[in-house]
């Protein structure tokens, strides 16, 4: 048996176990932290699944004796087909807003899941000094959504501006996110973002970083006019002054330890270049919660 992929193997169940999401041998291939052949991987699998360290429910892999796992993950693999087509055509919706230079989809969505509670997620690259401007213009945009019901298809929460592409936290979360992502629009910025975080293919060595995505060359008379009339001191002052309107509130937010929808602490950690989701809430309970599972997992009985 190769020993040397037990850990790995585990740990990259253990990772996608904390979201009831057992994986397929490709994707197990494709989340494990060092290189090695598929075949390799599955003759580690098949010794792991006889020592009922492992369980194999049809063509998926789990560190929980669970049936039910199979059929909630092929339900929400079908509605996640449904909701990205939805989810793209937002995307370039949202690419036309004055200031906008990269949509990707994240969360949920861009790992192929979804159900009756999934939002779609948006990660996002504004020009360099505008991301407050950027952000502003799309939450209120978003408010409308709200008369209409489908606020849950606008959930744009990470910004980045493009004098900010290479992400801070380096992490098996981080990695796990940036690699999964699924680009929307770009002209180019989502190539340099990924170019800024090649580290991520440390963390995942089979699975290469994906530079592709979908172009969307043409900008719109409203974004060009937007952008022409607030490039100027103007705009900075304006810039400043949202991100430090915005960032009251959320602190305000975050000592009342206010809740979302899906009962997740709420926090924003924000800064000239950057509005992203606190990574000491859900980012932290991730990484507690893989530690834990790897802290409990069974040795090996035979080697």
């Amino acid at each position: 048996m190769a020993v040397q992929y037990e850990q790995s193997i585990i740990k990259a169940l253990a990772y996608f176990d904390i979201f009831n999401y057992p994986l397929t041998l490709d994707e197990i291939h494709h989340f494990l932290d060092q290189t090695g052949s598929r075949d390799d991987v599955l003759l580690t699998l098949q010794q792991l699944v006889d020592d009922n360290r492992v369980f194999r429910m049809g063509s998926f892999y789990s560190l929980q004796q669970d049936p039910s796992l199979r059929a909630r993950r092929t339900n929400g693999n079908h509605k996640a087909g449904k909701l990205l087509t939805t989810g793209y055509k937002v995307g370039g919706f949202l690419f036309r807003f004055p200031f906008v230079r990269g949509i990707g989809i994240s969360g949920s969505l861009s790992k192929n899941f979804a159900d009756q509670n999934t939002d779609i997620d948006f990660f996002i690259i504004t020009r360099a000094n505008r991301l407050w401007l950027a952000r502003t213009l799309m939450h209120l945009f978003k408010k409308l959504t709200f008369i209409t019901g489908h606020q849950h298809f606008y959930c744009m929460n990470y910004y980045i501006d493009e004098e900010a592409l290479c992400i801070d936290e380096q992490n098996i979360f981080t990695a796990t996110e940036l690699i999964t992502l699924k680009p929307v629009c770009g002209n180019g910025t989502m190539d340099r973002f990924y170019d800024q975080n090649n580290w991520a293919g440390s963390y995942f060595p089979n699975q290469p970083v994906s530079k592709e995505s979908i172009v969307l060359a043409r900008s719109g008379w409203v974004k060009r006019t937007v952008e022409w009339l607030l490039d100027n001191k103007a705009g900075n002052s304006l810039d400043n002054w949202l991100m430090r309107v915005t960032t009251r509130r959320w602190l305000k937010k975050e000592q009342l330890k206010k809740t979302n929808s899906h009962g997740i602490r709420m926090g924003l950690h924000t800064g000239k270049h950057f509005s992203k989701p606190n990574p000491e809430f859900f980012q932290r309970k991730v990484l507690d919660a893989l530690e834990k599972k790897l802290t409990n997992q069974p040795t090996a009985v035979n080697s």
